[in-house]
């Protein structure tokens, strides 16, 4: 079970802050389905060289607040 959810509208603003601050993640990388959310954070974690742990916890942060440039 995924530690987080992301809707596909939550998912479209959060893809352009991970590009931002990761701009060598392609369109591949960044590719998402809903309820799909185990395999996105694996294939982040790889792509970012972090811990499982360390994406979920950029994920939830850039998810609580979408209105924020911030990461």
């Amino acid at each position: 079970m995924s530690s987080i959810r992301i809707t596909p509208g939550e998912w479209d603003i959060l893809k352009e802050k991970l590009r931002r601050k990761y701009n060598h993640l392609s369109d591949d990388d960044l590719s998402f389905e809903e309820g799909n959310e185990e395999a996105l954070i694996d294939r982040l974690a790889r792509r970012v060289k972090r811990n499982r742990d360390y994406v979920v916890f950029t994920l939830k942060k850039g998810l609580a607040d979408l209105n924020s440039n911030r990461l």
